[in-house]
């Protein structure tokens, strides 16, 4: 975000003497600018000028030489009032020279704290300052000498108020539609509106010098994005005999510094600088190593660039860039990614003295994709993807190759280029009563004229009574609709003047059945020891082959994102897995193995062959044909519930081993579900159903045979693609289908019977692919069937055992049933009668018969 040093800004707008960073953050904040931090200065302590009245060069042992200095610090000298004693290892100062010295107290960029100390056989009693000591820049001649910077003061003057180290410089939050406050001309004009300050406009036009013979730049863009050319206009000049590789002045250097940026030669400073003070980002070439035309075109399929950060990067056919034409080959050669960053061909070396200063305007959308696709949110990127004002690059470059010419010795060329296909600024039409309409504040007619007058624009009478015309500024290209006009409108009067009305509570409105459903569930889950967590619904297409899903499964049919936050994850989840695995897989990651973690959430399951959504205009309501393909472009979203278990289930101690969690306790879990809703789920084998192991797979089914879901434990190739511990398990269910067979008659409260209960165990030899679901359920049959009638309060299945004592495809099925009646003790006869049935009803449906 923007650093705004007080200094800096006061150029622009008149700030009060004695305005603090707090102060200023208060003023902004009123138009909408927040305040983002407060740094404060660069230097504290004592940091004064020192003039040199000794200077004794001392050869060391380590073939070092030092110089042991005495140093009139006015003031801050010895008690008696001699100089202080200062060690210094520079040597690019002399007696008489008046300098910076930090004494003991003082605090330097780091910090680096001064004190007092003994060194090479002296007490060096403080330090005789370079401009990379105090943050001001690399040291480009060692030690500063105030009389180099063009400065004067006598010993012992507060050299921070003299270097502008002592200054506070407020950071600012802008949002991404005011993109001109990224700039001192932007929040200078911001502040004036807040404050009533007289604005000073730096980026006024300057007078229109002819256009004509300068550099050849050709805007050649043959596949624009949305219509919408790459640039639309492209100023440049040439400026020759430029020390371009030396060091700006120490005003500029400190200027960047507060601002965040590093000063590096006069070339990339004096750009940088302007494009801070304007907000227009600029560009120097090294002239010599340009060959004309330059061209501003789409990059072609497999061209690459060296940028200047040094990283090779491949180009998307949707990059604009910015090329010359060596070897009479047009536009052949890359320079940069336009508007983002310069190549490292065309780069200000020590050699350079002659300079192509350019300034161009480049669309927004192109910019900011560009910037995104290469991961580089370079400062110039940061202005142009918010919108720069079309009408300052000819103003910008003005200005630096002002400052070329009076800090580096160049003479500029007369021609100019300057190839310009900008078009006028929109015209809005405004009701002069919807702001009072949308915000609920009476603003007069008067009042919204004034306000959109003093934003910077032109406001008209329209045809229509009651309306006006209104040209925005060029630096708003964020006001295109109306309420962008009444957003400003309540910004200026002040957003104190907006009340704050509570909406009345409507009255007797609880929760839907659907919600209590839902928290019941979640409440019944987090009981047994599960913990409820939430995920994005953003996957990335890989995520269906990590989950091992058929070429042909409908869960690859994906709604994709036309503007996703990730680029990796672009497409909605079609499963709740597909997200739940992935939290499950972080923590696991960071030492949380023994996991049973749910979610509750919606997916999408798009439609073959439905269309997508109609993408409408903004600021306009939607026509009822409109709104009717958006209704039919939604997607199907069910409402699903899906869990996930890893490690330990019961934890190992004193009284055990502890218990590895399983398929069972997945199952378990889908049960508990529709056990709270009402619901009694039939459990089948399913032989193969990703992301689950083919053997180790339940399909969960109502009773009218609705698919409910699948529970069960995963396939190991999904385990080691995710890195969960061996044996995970998970289950998934449609809420919906569950919701809909739930009973929507209120329960019936049953007496709990005092009598005794009797319990049986039951074991009965099957074939061994007979599922021990199907076995239980004849066991229930034959239970409710006899003639004891429905007294079976319990049936647990507890053992199942194959081996030789059963014979060789066979198995044993142990069931536990716990039998009571509500109106009398059971006798033997009927227990055993209940026995017998059940052992019958298992004969009959699949043969069984009772455990010898």
């Amino acid at each position: 975000m923007p650093r705004i040093p007080l200094t800096w800004l006061a150029e622009h707008v008149d700030l009060p003497a004695g305005t603090t960073a707090e102060q200023l953050a208060a003023d902004l904040v009123r138009v909408g600018l927040e305040e983002e931090a407060v740094h404060p200065a660069a230097v504290t302590g004592p940091l004064v000028i020192g003039q040199v009245v000794e200077r004794t060069p001392e050869p060391q042992k380590n073939g070092k030489t030092i110089n042991w200095c005495r140093v009139d610090v006015g003031a801050h000298n010895e008690e008696d009032g001699s100089p202080r004693g200062i060690v210094c290892g520079a040597h690019n100062f002399d007696v008489g020279d008046r300098v910076v010295v930090a004494l003991p107290g003082a605090v330097l960029p780091g910090p680096f704290p001064i004190a007092a100390r003994k060194t090479y056989g002296h007490v060096s009693d403080g330090m005789i300052c370079s401009a990379r000591e105090l943050g001001l820049g690399e040291d480009h001649d060692g030690i500063i000498v105030i009389a180099r910077l063009g400065l004067d003061a006598e010993p012992g003057t507060d050299a921070r108020e003299l270097l502008g180290l002592g200054e506070e410089v407020l950071e600012i939050n802008v949002t991404p539609d005011r993109g001109y406050c990224f700039s001192m001309r932007g929040v200078a004009r911001e502040y004036s509106h807040a404050t009533g300050a007289t604005f000073r406009d730096p980026g006024l036009p300057v007078p229109d010098a002819p256009a004509g013979g300068g550099f050849a730049v050709e805007l050649d863009d043959d596949a624009p994005i949305d219509g919408v050319p790459g640039a639309d206009r492209f100023v440049a000049q040439v400026v020759r005999g430029v020390a371009a590789s030396g060091p700006s002045p120490a005003w500029m250097q400190r200027r960047l510094t507060q601002a965040g940026m590093r000063p590096i030669s006069l070339a990339v400073d004096v750009t940088n600088y302007v494009m801070l003070d304007l907000g227009q980002p600029l560009h120097a070439y090294d002239l010599a190593q340009l060959t004309a035309p330059v061209v501003v075109r789409r990059a072609r399929d497999g061209e690459r660039l060296r940028t200047l950060d040094g990283q090779d990067r491949v180009l998307s056919t949707e990059d604009l860039l910015v090329t010359d034409s060596p070897a009479g080959v047009r536009a052949s050669r890359i320079l940069g990614l336009a508007g983002v960053m310069g190549g490292a061909e065309s780069e200000v070396s020590e050699a350079t003295t002659d300079l192509l200063v350019e300034a161009a305007h480049f669309d927004a959308i192109s910019v900011a994709r560009t910037a995104r696709r290469h991961r580089l949110p370079s400062e110039a990127a940061k202005r142009f993807e918010r919108g720069v004002d079309p009408r300052l690059a000819r103003v910008a470059v003005a200005r630096v190759v002002e400052l070329l010419v009076e800090h580096g010795g160049g003479t500029p060329d007369a021609a100019l280029t300057d190839v310009d296909r900008t078009g006028e600024p929109p015209v809005v039409e405004l009701a002069l009563d919807l702001p009072t309409r949308l915000v609920g504040v009476p603003y007069t007619p008067e009042q919204v004229r004034e306000t959109l007058t003093e934003i910077g624009c032109e406001v008209t009478d329209a045809e229509a009574p009651g309306s006006v015309r209104v040209r925005v500024p060029s630096w708003r290209p964020d006001l295109a609709v109306p309420v962008d006009l009444v957003e400003e409108v309540a910004r200026l009067r002040g957003y104190a003047e907006i009340p704050s009305v509570l909406p009345v509570a409507p009255v007797g409105r609880g929760l839907t059945d659907g919600q209590r459903a839902r928290r019941a569930v979640a409440g019944a889950l987090v009981g047994a020891g599960w913990v409820e967590t939430l995920s994005y619904p953003f996957v990335a297409p890989e995520q269906h082959d990590v989950l091992g899903l058929p070429a042909d499964d409908d869960r690859r049919r994906a709604v994709r994102l036309v503007n996703p936050l990730d680029d990796s994850q672009r497409e909605m989840r079609t499963s709740l897995l597909a997200t739940l695995l992935d939290t499950a897989r972080r923590n696991v990651s960071r030492g949380t193995t023994d996991l049973a973690v749910f979610e509750i959430g919606l997916v999408t399951r798009p439609v073959a062959g439905a269309h997508p959504a109609p993408r409408l205009p903004g600021g306009v309501r939607p026509s009822d044909a409109d709104l009717a393909a958006l209704r039919t472009a939604v997607p199907a979203q069910p409402r699903r519930l899906a869990g996930v278990l890893t490690g330990q289930r019961d934890p190992a101690g004193w009284w055990g081993p502890g218990r590895r969690a399983d398929h069972s306790d997945a199952i378990a879990g889908a049960l508990l579900v529709a056990r709270t809703l009402g619901v009694e789920l039939v459990v089948r084998q399913d032989a193969d159903h990703a992301p689950w192991h083919p053997g180790r797979c339940a399909r969960l089914e109502t009773a009218d045979g609705a698919l409910v879901g699948h529970a069960g434990e995963l396939h190991p190739k999904v385990v080691a693609a995710l890195d969960l511990p061996v044996r995970a398990a998970a289950f998934e269910v449609d809420l919906d289908v569950l919701l809909a067979a739930a009973p929507t008659e209120p329960v019936q409260v049953v007496e709990i019977s005092t009598f005794p209960v009797a319990k049986e165990d039951v074991a009965l030899v099957v074939e061994a692919d007979v599922p021990a679901g199907d076995v239980q359920a004849a066991v229930r049959a034959g239970a409710v069937s006899s003639a004891a009638g429905d007294v079976l309060e319990e049936l647990r299945l507890f053992d199942v055992y194959t081996g030789p004592q059963v014979g060789d495809g066979k198995k044993s099925l142990a069931f536990s049933l716990r039998l009571r009646a509500a109106d009398r003790t059971l006798t033997a006869e009927e227990t055993a009668g209940v026995r017998e049935s059940v052992v019958a009803e298992a004969d009959r449906r699949f043969g069984a018969h009772l455990r010898a």
